[in-house]
């Protein structure tokens, strides 16, 4: 929740509370993943959405009672009744969300979690949401340990806060920078003193890690409108070409940086230094023999998420071909997304960007791309 957060923090930092709310947990088709949030600031402002428009109004309300009592709630939102009166989700998904006040008295906590983003670090924030987890989220959930609202911040090997004792602060740290290092948010369940029993208490860890990164190579017209819908999608946007010329700032102004370097060893230093991982989608465009073979040799020879190269079938048949003669194996040469994107019939770059775009998130969620006419079932997919 980049934007939310950042409200959150301008307002604390100004003597404001806000209360804030945050889905923690989500079943069937909800419109939103654990994380996404929503707040409402005293002067009535609202940032952010949980469900779209479904639940907010009544949402608003919650907020603004927390706001004033100070006494978190968890809420559960479910499908809407026959009336149509009843609000919930029309979607048939089902979410629980946590409210609470923030204030001043949490500003240290923020501004960790604030100087971490910044930095790029990963960090997780663990939050009590409810005090006993085996009964139904209420209005006002049992507390009698004065635990809801408590919370962690993870920020690599330091921990501020305190969810109350000892014991329950180190189970929740180790078990939180598993899910942070997944790049995970959920709910983590224990007893009052840390057993992991699955009742009592529910943490939530919100978990922030640096973007994904999207690499483009070849700075060509295409490569503009890719490195634009890939900041659009949150990706980290480094465009690369070995040609001076070509590759400036100015003509790539929604990248984050542009490199000039010969592809192959920028990508080699990169993945050298740690700064490529599994969510790294790196798109090739320069559809030229001596920058693509020696560059796709090196990336399908890693575990990334995205390897799509640009090029006409003639193309693409002579570039397997020397790939395979590089020594790649089938399984290395199916991870190749080659011709690049999904048929979608574009042809500009713009629309060819889309298409690129939408094979990465197909692949990521595990999509078909097919129309949702002609499918049955869940639209979203668990992931």
């Amino acid at each position: 929740m980049p934007d939310v957060f950042d409200e959150v923090h301008r307002r604390c930092r100004a003597g404001e509370a806000v209360a804030l709310a945050t889905v923690v947990a989500t079943w069937r088709s909800a419109p939103q993943p654990p994380g996404a949030a929503m707040l409402v600031a005293a002067d009535g402002t609202v940032t952010g959405s949980v469900s779209g428009g479904c639940v907010e109004a009544d949402l608003y309300e919650r907020a603004r009672h927390v706001l004033d009592t100070g006494t978190p709630e968890l809420t559960r939102y479910g499908i809407s009744d026959d009336t149509a009166y009843a609000v919930g989700l029309t979607c048939g998904g089902v979410l629980d969300v946590f409210v609470e006040r923030i204030d001043g008295g949490g500003l240290a906590e923020l501004a960790a979690v604030d100087a971490a983003r910044r930095s790029g670090q990963p960090v997780a924030v663990v939050t009590c949401v409810a005090a006993d987890a085996g009964d139904p989220p209420g209005a006002v959930p049992a507390d009698p340990a004065g635990r809801l609202g408590r919370r962690l911040v993870l920020t690599g090997e330091r921990v501020s806060g305190s969810l109350g004792d000892d014991r329950l602060d180190a189970a929740a740290t180790a078990d939180a920078l598993g899910l942070l290092a997944a790049g995970h948010s959920g709910v983590l369940r224990y007893g009052y003193h840390g057993q992991r029993r699955g009742s009592g208490l529910s943490l939530f860890v919100a978990t922030y890690a640096t973007p994904p990164r999207m690499i483009v190579f070849g700075a060509i017209d295409f490569a503009a409108a890719v490195a634009r819908i890939g900041a659009f999608l949150g990706y980290r946007v480094t465009v690369c070409d070995a040609r001076p010329v070509f590759a400036t700032t100015p003509r790539f102004p929604e990248a984050d940086e542009v490199v000039v370097q010969w592809p192959h060893r920028y990508l080699g230093a990169e993945l050298d230094a740690g700064r490529v991982d599994g969510r790294t989608v790196v798109c090739v465009l320069t559809h030229d023999p001596k920058f693509d073979v020696p560059l796709l040799a090196l990336a399908l020879r890693h575990r990334l998420a995205y390897v799509g190269a640009m090029g006409s079938r003639r193309t693409h048949d002579e570039r397997h071909k020397l790939l395979r003669e590089a020594g790649l194996s089938a399984e290395q040469l199916a991870r190749l997304a080659s011709p690049i994107g999904l048929d979608l019939g574009g042809r500009t770059p713009e629309e060819t960007a889309v298409s690129v775009a939408a094979q990465i998130v197909a692949g990521r969620w595990g999509g078909t791309g097919r129309p949702l006419t002609a499918l049955a079932g869940p639209i979203h997919r668990a992931g």
